[in-house]
This record gives C-alpha cells, structure tokens and sequence, in this order.
C-alpha cells in the first residue's frame, strides 16, 4: 500500500496557533470595541454591574463545560476515533452534542423557575437579566463543544471567530439601547444587551454546528460496520463522561475563584449595601469597575495565551504514550507563552493608564473612571504570563488522563484567593482592586505548583533550552522596559491636543516602540521564540 504521507496533524502546534491567535485578534479587537461601546454609553453604573453579574452564570458554564472539562475529555477521544473509526467519530460527535444541549437546556429551564421565585422587593436588577441571558448558557456550551470537535479536524477558524458574532450582536444592542433610553442606558433598557447576549448565542451555535455537519466524513458502510460504528460511539461517549466528571470537579473548583470574585463585587448589586448589619466596603458599581479591568487584561491573554494552549492541546493528546515528544512539544508550549505573556504582563501594567482611557474614555466614562479601573487592571496585569502557562499545564494533565491533580491543586488555590479577597478587601485600601491582586498572587503560585508536580510525573520541564529562552526572554522583556519607561518620561505626550487623541498617540508609540525593541533584542539574541509566534514549526534543536 502507498504510503498516504504525512497527515495534516502532523504540523507542530505553533502554526495552529498562529490561526487561531489571528482569528482571536480580529475578535478581541471586536471585543475592545464592544467594550469602548459599554464604557462610553454605559459607564461605570449599577446598570453595568448588573449586566456584569447576570452574564457572570453563563460564562462560567461555559468554562466549565464548553471551554472546559467537557472540550478536554473529548478531544482525546474525538483523536482516537478520528485516527481508528471516522464514522464512530462522527456518531461521538453528535450524541455528545445532543445529550449536554438537552442537559444543559434542562439546567437553564431550572434556573429560570429558581429565579422567578426568588423574593426581591420591586424587582432586582441582578437576578432580571440574569433571568434574560440564562439561555446564552446551553448555546454558548455548544458552540464550544462544537469547536472542539472542529479542532480535532483541523479546523481551528469557526470557534476562534464565533466571539465576533457576540461582539457585533452587544455592539447593536448596546446602541439600540442608548437611543431607547434618550442617550443613557439604564434600568429600563439594559435588557435590550442582554437580549443581544442571546441572539449571538443562536448564531453562534448555528454556524459551528453547520461546521461540524459540514466537515463530518461522507463514508459507505454496511449495516453491521453501523452498528459497530454506533456502539464504539456510545462507547466513546462514556469514556468522555467519565473523563469529564472528575474535570468538572477540579475546573468547577477552579472557576469558582472567578465567581466568588464576581460574587464579592456584584453583592452591593444583588444583596444590598450592608453585610450582616454593617456597611459593605465596595460600591455598587464594583462589578463593572471589575469587569472593565478584566476585559483588559484577557485581551492578550486570550489572543495569545489561550491561543496557544488551545492549539497544543490536540497535539499533547496524541504524544501521550510518547514521552519523549509529549516533553519536548510541552517545554515548546512553555517557552512561547513564557515568550508572549512576560511581555504582555509587563507592557499592560506600564501603559496600563492610557490603554484604559483608549477604549473606554468618553461620554458616561471620565477621567476618575480611568483611574479607578488602570489601578485595577494593574493587579490583573502582572500575572498574565501566569494566567497563560496554567492554561498549558492543566491541558497538559488532561491530555495524560490525570484529571484529579489540578483538581487537589485547584482545592488549595480556591481556599487560598477565598482568604485572600476577604483580606485585601475587608482590611486594606485596595478595595475591588483587591480581588485582581489576589487572583494574580494565586495565578503565580497555582503555576509553580502545577509544573513540580507535572515535572516529577512527565519527565524535567526546566531543561537548558526553558531556562536559557526563560532568561532570554527576562532580558527583551527588561529591554523593552527601559524602552517604554525612558519614552514615556521624555515625550510630551500631554502637549497633544485632546484627552483621547493624547493617549492614543501615547499608547500606540509606546506599543510600537517597546515592541520593536523587544522584537530587535529577540533577533539578537536568535530567538526561535519569535519564529514560532509567527507560526513556523519548530525543528530539533
């Protein structure tokens, strides 16, 4: 038989990641645009806080079962069949799809008679467009699951373009809106962008399940091949769910972090301005103050960090029996998002102020706001290098079937940012602004706990090429430092006319300065780093 040649899987991960880091770009900067929309019609308001918490619920089901622990327990599965079985794999698929659409439908059903039944005294603001937006949740797992499957085949585009369909819907919305209410978005309208939450999810779930349905294998077979094809399928399914279980456990603990974040700053917002008696030490504007500030620092995370370990993922789960290459292509994931998210941790925090009043500067949003959400933002800022390695860790023990370790790991991390957000909020000035240092202090300490551990169980992650590209990239990122600090003291950026024009001047020459130096100091130092960010697979070295 003729040997077929290498399969398209067989690229290295980085030229995957490069699609989808392109496809995240035109979304996030979608994404910024939405956000300039809500800082400037919107502002920081109850009526911000309140959307902030209702799409806080379908978020994090879509982090746990989408983008989660359901994606991660099919996707090694989905290979396997791929590779032995394409018709049991297009079976797989489709009964995964059907049965979490019925159970997550039937879990938003539920939680829309739980919160018609909730006592609120004239009608909570929180808990009604929860009530709107709750059936973006089953949608939104869909679409994720859907894109999964997709990545399994190649196809990385469809999943990594769907957030553009949620962008331009809440852009629409957001605006329709502000004319409804005369030129403000209040109590009164604001059900108007939670509605928009709901369309995107439709048309989102359409086309990547058009996509699956597209690109699923036209194959002639028997009706015994059928059967075997179905049971290998149901088969398949149980080896997910049993998968999946324990990873809703440990990522269900892991995103608990981000709800009790979200539920700390939305209490003024639901519950009211005291706790137990005595006043609360947050604004009823601290959820929006807090989500303004996260949509900031997810920016590169999401286009570069998430990127890559979405893209590294169906390779770890192929190379799993080969430790060898599951090592190698491991430290390569390390060292790319080491290489891109110091930079962006590091860049964020020091421009942090004039990013802040580019996207939401203007109209409801003032130059207050801009402080108060940058001093935010600072906080998240500083761990996004951190944020970006425990994606690649935690897909790392899915891809070996060792599900319950970041599980135990994740235990910890809950119990330790839980005490920290009660501390620097209840105790010290930092108020909202507490609850991104302590999520970045856990990011940190989460990743040097998950590497020792993965370490010892897949073989040395901190070898002479991690650490000398570790070092390497220390010394660009330092570069571009002084770069930005030196151009930010010596040109008169505030001699430009208007506030906002003045900090997109002083934020676009700042990126485009400390990015050259940083790019100018990799290339001396012959950096594969920067060959792999633009794509190229990576060779032995």
């Amino acid at each position: 038989m003729a040997d077929p040649g290498p399969k398209p899987e067989a690229r290295g991960f980085e030229r995957h990641a490069l699609t989808v880091t392109l496809l995240t770009v035109l979304s996030r900067f979608g994404g910024l645009a939405r956000e300039a929309c809500f800082g400037r019609l919107i502002g920081i308001s109850d009526a911000a806080s309140a959307f902030g918490f209702a799409f806080l619920v379908p978020n994090l089901f879509r982090r746990l079962f989408g983008e989660g622990a359901l994606s991660a327990a099919l996707v090694p599965e989905q290979t396997r069949l791929e590779e032995k079985d394409p018709r049991a794999a297009s079976r797989l698929a489709a009964l995964t799809l059907a049965r979490v659409g019925l159970f997550l439908a039937g879990l938003a059903v539920i939680g829309e008679l739980i919160i018609a039944f909730i006592p609120s005294e004239g009608g909570n603001l929180g808990f009604r467009l929860l009530a709107i937006t709750l059936p973006y949740m089953p949608l939104v797992c869909l679409t994720a699951v859907a894109g999964a499957v997709l990545q399994v085949r190649g196809r990385f585009a469809p999943a990594a373009a769907a957030p553009i369909l949620l962008n331009l819907s809440l852009v629409i919305a957001v605006c329709i809106a502000w004319w409804k209410g005369d030129g403000a978005v209040d109590g009164s309208t604001i059900g108007i962008v939670g509605w928009g939450v709901v369309f995107a999810g439709v048309a989102q779930a359409i086309w990547t399940l058009w996509e699956v349905r597209r690109t699923s294998p036209i194959i002639d077979a028997s009706a015994s091949e059928d059967r075997r094809a179905e049971r290998r399928a149901r088969f398949g399914f149980r080896r997910v769910v049993f998968q999946a279980l324990p990873m809703i456990l440990g990522l269900g603990v892991l995103q608990l972090n981000t709800f009790l974040d979200g539920l700390i700053a939305s209490w003024p917002t639901i519950v009211g301005p005291t706790i137990l008696g005595y006043p609360y030490p947050l604004e009823d504007t601290a959820m929006a103050t807090l989500g303004y500030a996260q949509r900031l620092y997810e920016f590169p995370l999401g286009v570069f960090g998430i990127a890559v370990a979405t893209a590294i993922f169906p390779q770890l789960a192929r190379e799993r029996d080969d430790a060898t290459r599951f090592a190698a292509t491991l430290r390569r994931g390390l060292r790319l998002a080491m290489f891109i998210g110091l930079p962006a941790s590091i860049g964020i925090a020091v421009v942090r102020r004039p990013f802040v009043a580019v996207v939401y500067e203007g109209m409801a949003f003032d130059a207050k706001d801009v402080e108060i959400v940058a001093f935010v933002l600072l906080g998240y800022a500083v761990a996004i290098w951190s944020y970006s390695i425990n994606h690649i860790l935690i897909r790392a023990f899915y891809a070996r079937r060792e599900p319950m370790t970041p599980v135990r790991i994740a235990i910890g991390m809950v119990l330790l940012n839980l005490t920290l957000n009660l501390t620097l909020v209840f105790t010290t000035p930092l108020g909202v602004a507490g609850l991104a240092w302590s999520t970045a202090i856990c990011a940190m300490i989460q990743s040097l706990i998950l590497g020792r551990v993965l370490a010892s169980r897949s073989g040395k992650l901190a070898d002479r090429l991690v650490v000398g590209s570790v070092l390497k990239t220390v010394i660009c990122t330092v570069a571009m430092l002084v770069a930005v600090v030196v151009s930010m003291n010596t040109i008169p950026f505030e001699v430009i006319t208007g506030t906002w024009f003045s900090a997109f001047v002083e934020l676009s020459s700042l990126a485009v300065i400390g990015g050259a130096v940083f790019i100018v100091t990799a290339l001396a130092l012959r950096m594969p780093e920067l060959g792999w960010a633009l794509g190229r697979d990576a060779t032995v070295e």
